[in-house]
C-alpha cells in the first residue's frame, strides 16, 4: 500500500508526534456548528477522527457522531476523551478504504483523512465517501493546500498531500457533487499552510 502504514499512525499517537493536532476542534466545525449546519438526530461520520476533538464538540452540541480511525491508539484516546467528559459519541478503528456504515449517512465531516491518505487511494476513497452519504447529504470538506516545492519535478510528498482544487475537482466531479460557487473560504492551518472549506452535496445515483 502507497503511504503511511498502519504501523507509522499508531507511532504518531503512541509517542504524541502529532503536530497536525491543534488540541480543539477545528475553528471551520466550529462554525458550521453555529451556522446550524447539522441537526441532532443525523447521522455524522467523522474519517480520521485523531484524538476525537470533533467528535467532543459535535457531541457537546448535541450531535452524536461516529468516528473512524486507522490507528488503535487514536481510536483509545478519542474514546477516552468522550468518557472523561460523560459525552455520547462512537469511535470505530477502521480502514476508510474498506470500512461500511450499517445504512448510509446525511453527512461526513471531512478534514485530516483525504490528505494524509497517498494520491494513489484517493479515488477509492472518494468512492467510499460517495457510498456512504445518502443521496441528498453533504460532503463537508476541507481540502489542505500543502503544495511544496518538489510538485515541480513531479515528487508526490505527504503526508499531508496538497490538495490541489482542480484535483478535487476532478475527484469529485460535477456529474456526482454539486458544488458551490468559489471563492471559498481559507482556514489557515499551524504548519503554515491553508485549508479550503467546501460543502459538496451528493447528487443522487
Amino acid at each position: 500500500m502507497a503511504g503511511p502504514t498502519l504501523e507509522f499512525w499508531q507511532q504518531r499517537f503512541e509517542s504524541g508526534q502529532t503536530p497536525w493536532d491543534r488540541g480543539a476542534a477545528h475553528p471551520q466545525l466550529l462554525q458550521w456548528l453555529a451556522e446550524g449546519r447539522w441537526q441532532a438526530g443525523e447521522a455524522l461520520l467523522v474519517p480520521g477522527c485523531g484524538r476525537g476533538h470533533e467528535l467532543l464538540a459535535l457531541a457537546a452540541a448535541g450531535i452524536t457522531a461516529t468516528g473512524l480511525d486507522y490507528a488503535p491508539a487514536a481510536v483509545t484516546l478519542a474514546r477516552e476523551a468522550l468518557a472523561a467528559r460523560g459525552l455520547a459519541g462512537r469511535v470505530e478503528q477502521a480502514d476508510v478504504l474498506l470500512w461500511q456504515p450499517d445504512a448510509p449517512v446525511d453527512a461526513v465531516y471531512e478534514q485530516t483523512c483525504l490528505c494524509a491518505l497517498h494520491p494513489d487511494h484517493w479515488q477509492r476513497y472518494a468512492a467510499q465517501l460517495r457510498h456512504w452519504i445518502k443521496p441528498g447529504g453533504r460532503l463537508f470538506a476541507l481540502f489542505m493546500q500543502a503544495r511544496r516545492d518538489s510538485a515541480a519535478q513531479g515528487v508526490v510528498e505527504g503526508p499531508p498531500y496538497h490538495c490541489d482544487i482542480n484535483a478535487m475537482r476532478a475527484l469529485f466531479p460535477q456529474a456526482l457533487w454539486d458544488w458551490p460557487a468559489p471563492p471559498y473560504a481559507a482556514v489557515g492551518h499551524g504548519q503554515g499552510w491553508q485549508e479550503l472549506a467546501v460543502v459538496l452535496t451528493r447528487r443522487p445515483d
